[in-house]
């Protein structure tokens, strides 16, 4: 994506602010971002603070932008695209970071085939530790596959998929993710709570172990079926810990429990689809 494409942003909350410091920190010209949202406030905190330009009506944003990037509640996408409706033109593509709405249903919205990139970032990119999966529809070019990938990579990994319905296993595995991370920390730091360690110690200790297991993962360049083996010594106190939990069926609940989520984003797609 070239320095002078110019990117509008429709909604300022944090995962749009997210994309635009990871641009600006990879050098992109925040001349050339443009943000709208219904919260002046806002707006004006986002152009003081990035020099980004601003705009309270989402279709001048739309005929000064080659990029459109939706970046708004679920609830309140249908709404943003019918005020665009008949205002867009073939050469413009959009991006949607809106959680489970179609790429069908958005481009139904806006009255037309246009070029969609549909997106699913999860929580971590505000910390530009992001996992976003991307799905493009059959109009957009290689060349804008690649600008999105510049976008989306800003604050993370990306990982393309050729089905729009594997965004939804994406979202069971990454976008849910770090919440599922998150409980077993918390649960880690209530044993050790039980186990007579300190508040502040017990979280200290489920943070940095998730994060050196992380780091392990990352660079290590071994599986994290390998990984666990190398630290799961013969009748020692791992292998009891790893029993305990396989005596518990914990394969099976991380399954149940990613597929719960899956099905879940697959109803939430038909059910947000159907606002008009």
């Amino acid at each position: 994506m070239e320095n002078k494409t110019v990117i509008g942003f429709i909604g300022a909350g944090n995962m749009a602010y997210a994309l635009i410091k990871g641009l600006i920190s990879d050098g992109f010209n925040a001349k050339n971002i443009n943000v709208s949202d219904s919260n002046q406030e806002l707006l004006e905190n986002r152009k003081s603070e990035l020099g980004v330009s601003t705009y309270s009506d989402n279709v001048s944003l739309l005929k000064n932008s080659e990029i459109i990037v939706f970046a708004v509640k679920p609830q309140v996408l249908s709404k943003v695209c019918h005020e665009l409706n008949n205002q867009a033109n073939s050469s413009q593509l959009f991006v949607s970071i809106v959680a489970g709405i179609q790429s069908k249903d958005i481009t139904r919205w806006l009255g037309g085939s246009f070029s969609l990139v549909r997106t699913m970032p999860n929580t971590p990119a505000l910390f530009q530790s992001g996992v976003t999966g991307l799905y493009a529809n059959e109009l957009v070019t290689p060349d804008q596959k690649k600008s999105v990938n510049v976008l989306l990579s800003s604050v993370g990994e990306c990982f393309w998929v050729n089905e729009e319905n594997l965004l939804d296993a994406i979202t069971a595995i990454s976008g849910s993710g770090p919440a599922y991370f998150f409980l077993l920390m918390q649960s880690m730091k209530q044993a050790a709570l039980a186990l007579g360690l300190d508040e502040e110690t017990a979280d200290s200790l489920s943070i940095q172990t998730s994060l050196g297991a992380s780091i392990m993962a990352t660079h290590s360049g071994k599986d994290s079926k390998t990984l666990r083996a190398e630290v799961t010594s013969p009748n020692g106190t791992t292998q009891a810990a790893i029993e305990t939990f396989q005596d518990q069926n914990f394969e099976g609940i991380v399954a149940a429990a990613t597929r719960a989520a899956y099905d879940r984003a697959r109803e939430l797609s038909k059910e947000l689809g159907n606002i008009d």
